[in-house]
């Protein structure tokens, strides 16, 4: 018999009002839907030049074994990880991608009657962590289009009045994912130190390995003057990872302890484990994989200015366009050209396209095809 039953309404308040997070579209289902191949995905913000070659050699141990359990603990990669940060390994927290993380954070922290607050135009995940916990959500708005210096980035004064005595949480990604804004080291420590004690902030350092301004922050070496920071990466972006998850949180030995004992003892797997601790000896790809996305934001700053599109400036490895139109017919127009690039609607930027850096030739390939796009 169907059931009567309302499961929506048995759901917490904040989860009834989620939308799914939506991935960038995988190359399979373009050649399913279209019927096309030779697709080019600078969609998900991945390394184009794929995985560290260490990471991928360290994968022949564990294939051997996958009828063991993983390391509950990540014993080995957590060591490596603080040796490699100069931190402890009890301030390592491991995760299944840094998005696990990051929920690991919100289910340790927040419940109904607690608040989070994050900036308008920020990683669409950090809503959703909040708001499954029942939390109340508080968005701060981020500068206007028109501010000179850093267009649609966080604006920390505004970050700072959305704190309530409610506020447990704030979420700051440097370089922010989707916009590529930043914050330098003079602003973000004013903000740190203005902050009350209880308010923990996660700052979220996914794309850093890219950046080469030597003026940007380093986060992690505040963590001893700032007992309520937490700073996450990712293996996912530089070291060419996405695929295995895997992600890390460095904090306090306390909180550490905090987010070990809500942690799955088993949620990153044992490929992942050897994959990035092999990867975090890998300098020479990592270098490599700096020159390459340097060169192509090089390139695509070049193409913008000789075509006269407007972009927010970044230093990831991607870079968002304000076409000045809806994006959403451009996106798909572009996947028509078998390019896959991704729409960023959802944060409310409909006339904006995230586009990832990839080769030289990749890059070329896009601005192509988006100057034809265009054009017709």
């Amino acid at each position: 018999m169907p059931s009567t039953v309302n499961y929506q309404s048995l759901a917490l308040a904040g989860v009834q009002a989620l939308s799914p997070y939506q991935p960038g579209k995988p190359i399979e289902e373009l050649e399913r839907e279209l019927g096309i191949t030779n697709i080019l995905k600078l969609a998900s913000n991945e390394n184009p030049l794929g995985s560290s070659p260490k990471a991928l050699a360290a994968l022949a141990n564990p294939l051997k074994a996958l009828e063991l359990y993983p390391d509950g603990s990540g014993y080995l990669l957590k060591d490596a990880i603080a040796s490699k940060l100069g931190l402890q390994s009890q301030q390592i927290t491991l995760g299944n991608g840094s998005n696990d993380v990051l929920e690991l954070i919100a289910r340790a922290f927040l419940t109904q009657g607690r608040s989070a607050v994050v900036s308008e135009y920020a990683f669409a995940v950090y809503p959703i962590v909040i708001q499954a916990t029942g939390a109340e959500l508080r968005i701060a708005k981020a500068y206007s289009p028109e501010h000179a210096e850093m267009p649609y980035g966080h604006n920390l004064q505004n970050l700072l009045e959305k704190i309530t005595s409610t506020t447990q949480l704030v979420f700051i990604a440097n370089p922010n994912n989707p916009t590529g804004t930043w914050l330098g080291k003079e602003e973000l420590l004013h903000f740190l130190q203005q902050l009350p004690p209880q308010v923990i902030v996660v700052m979220d350092e996914a794309y850093t390995e890219y950046v080469e301004d030597p003026e940007f922050p380093d986060a992690l070496a505040w963590l001893a003057q700032f007992p309520n920071l937490i700073v996450t990466r990712t293996f996912s972006k530089i070291y060419g990872l996405a695929g295995l998850r895997v992600g890390y949180a460095a904090s306090s030995p306390e909180i550490a302890d905090i987010l070990n004992r809500v942690r799955q003892p088993f949620n990153v797997n044992s490929l992942a484990l050897a994959a990035a601790t092999a990867a975090l000896a890998d300098d020479e790809f990592l270098k490599q994989s700096v020159a390459v996305n340097s060169a192509g934001l090089k390139q695509w700053f070049a193409a913008c200015a000789k075509n006269s599109w407007e972009y927010i400036p970044s230093v990831g490895n991607f870079i968002t366009l304000n076409l000045k139109r809806p994006a959403a017919a451009i996106y798909d127009a572009l996947l028509r050209e078998g390019v896959i690039v991704r729409p960023i609607g959802g944060y409310g930027l409909p006339q904006h396209l995230r586009i990832t850096i990839g080769t030289a030739a990749q890059n070329q390939r896009c601005i192509e095809a988006l100057k034809k796009v265009l054009a017709a």
